[in-house]
């Protein structure tokens, strides 16, 4: 359906973006809420839309919709959506699609979508009036990932840089054993353990990249994970912020309005900061924004009548110097 979409050119999400992305301009792109194709079809076709279509492109088979036969949410029936082993309503529903002006080092991709949730350094399980939740059964199979977590080196002029890419499942729609906020507190923890050295993988030059659906001081995630992230010695926080967030600010809310990423209506979670771009601490940040325009700025016309034309996610940037850079 996304490719039929793609081809149509009647989709007005889907043109909101394209349009988005051609003004923001970035040289690595990375979409999350992408239907997986083996192909590369619908990536290819997305591209092929764009004013400077992306030469290099990488997206792997998800989690999400890949059915367990098991009853995941516990709610007594198996073969829901969320009884994949991440939600998907389809094989491939919301993957995620990287693309490139740089050459990705695709025969050096570490793929870690399929590391068992229990075996995440630090994890901590879900359990309900003392047993495990759903079950042990479902324990011993389900991966952390709900989406995937790859680390892709890209070769920038010389130099490379390895992108942390995820995207994690919402801390939300579960009950009081908190099964959704545990495993996307852990999908975080697995990139702090690549960083501390307790999971073994080859990178130079981190840049965590995607969606972690967690703001450090609003929304119902367990806010101390993405909070040690931001304040990892490895890693550097842009504090990307945008004028319209700030003219959306919710009322209720502790942290600066300034750098939420995400536009969701007050009778849901609000406004929050959850998609990131964190570099390296050895790269020089030259600037960073979030596109969300004020209503008044002619650029907010991409975003519709609503700001909501591409979703409620808007998409987040920094540029870098790398230390090889002239």
């Amino acid at each position: 359906m996304l490719l039929r979409d793609l081809l149509a050119h009647e989709d007005p999400q889907i043109a909101a973006i394209l349009a988005v992305v051609n003004r923001v301009n970035p040289d690595i792109l990375l979409l999350t809420d992408f239907d997986y194709d083996a192909g590369g079809v619908g990536m290819a076709t997305f591209s092929e839309g764009l004013h400077r279509p992306y030469e290099f492109q990488y997206s792997a088979q998800p989690n999400a919709g890949v059915q367990t036969g098991l009853d995941v949410d516990g709610n007594g029936y198996t073969g829901d959506a969320r009884d994949a082993l991440g939600y998907g309503r389809f094989f491939g529903d919301g993957g995620m699609a990287l693309f490139s002006r740089y050459p990705i080092l695709t025969e050096s991709i570490t793929d870690l979508t399929d590391l068992f949730w229990r075996d995440v350094p630090g994890r901590e399980l879900p359990t309900l009036n003392g047993a495990a939740f759903p079950s042990e059964k479902v324990l011993d199979v389900l991966p952390v990932s709900s989406t995937g977590h790859w680390i892709v080196p890209i070769d920038v002029d010389g130099a490379v840089i390895s992108l942390f890419a995820y995207s994690a499942t919402a801390p939300v729609f579960d009950g009081p054993e908190d099964f959704n906020g545990l495993r996307n507190r852990d999908e975080l923890r697995v990139w702090e353990a690549v960083l501390d050295g307790s999971l073994q993988a080859d990178f130079t030059s981190p840049v965590v990249i995607g969606n972690v659906n967690a703001d450090p001081f609003d929304g119902e995630g367990i806010r101390g994970g993405i909070g040690r992230v931001l304040t990892h010695p490895n890693l550097q926080d842009p504090m990307q912020r945008s004028v319209g967030a700030v003219i959306s600010a919710d009322r209720d809310h502790v942290g600066d309005p300034a750098f939420d990423t995400a536009d969701w209506p007050e009778d849901g979670p609000g406004n929050l900061r959850v998609s990131y771009v964190l570099p390296s601490r050895e790269m020089e940040v030259i600037d960073a924004g979030v596109f969300w325009p004020a209503p008044d700025d002619l650029a907010a016309g991409l975003l519709g009548s609503d700001g909501l034309a591409a979703g409620p996610h808007h998409l987040v940037w920094v540029d870098v110097r790398l230390q090889s850079s002239p």
